[in-house]
């Protein structure tokens, strides 16, 4: 009797195991809608992902900026300002790592890389503004700490692609 009893927990503990590992595949691409994904999906040039991803982070600070400047509507505050920022960690580390990808790669990412180093800093700025100043901090210090990093984290990665990607192919003219 013991020995169905240990197949029995073990079966329960390969399924928790299984179910685990499974959960981060299924949300993997939460943090942007269905409109989005389509638009990613019909970019066919890296570059243009990777300036759709930054826009979409930037969406999400832009809502973010709107919630925190409306205090009106307290129901699920909190949550909201939360999933906004992990909807903007989650663009940026999307849009890093195509960069990145297409770097290793040896696509032509320039403009993508371009358009990291623009608008990266900005977003390390006002996200440190905000860990200083901004109001109901302490509803969404840990998630504003994740931003924070992955925008140091795009900062760095943007320098180090710039100094690895491939120079342009050559151009042919005619003769």
């Amino acid at each position: 009797m013991r020995i169905p009893l240990l197949k029995i927990c073990a079966l329960f503990f390969a399924g928790l195991a299984f179910g685990a590992r499974s959960a981060p595949a299924q949300n993997r691409q939460d943090y942007i809608s269905s409109t989005e994904a389509d638009k990613i999906r019909e970019a066919v040039d890296p570059n243009d992902r990777i300036r759709l991803f930054l826009s979409f982070a930037s969406d999400r600070l832009k809502q973010l900026q709107y919630e925190l400047d409306h205090p009106a509507n307290t129901v699920r505050r909190a949550e909201r300002l939360n999933g906004l920022l992990n909807g903007f960690s989650g663009c940026l580390d999307e849009a890093v790592d195509r960069m990145e990808l297409g770097v290793e790669k040896q696509e032509d990412v320039r403009e993508g890389i371009k358009a990291v180093q623009t608008q990266a800093p900005a977003f390390l700025n006002y996200l440190k503004d905000l860990s200083v100043r901004g109001p109901e901090r302490n509803s969404y210090k840990e998630n504003l700490d994740d931003a924070i990093a992955s925008a140091e984290d795009a900062v760095r990665s943007a320098a180090d692609s710039a100094k690895e990607n491939a120079p342009p192919p050559p151009v042919r003219r005619p003769q």
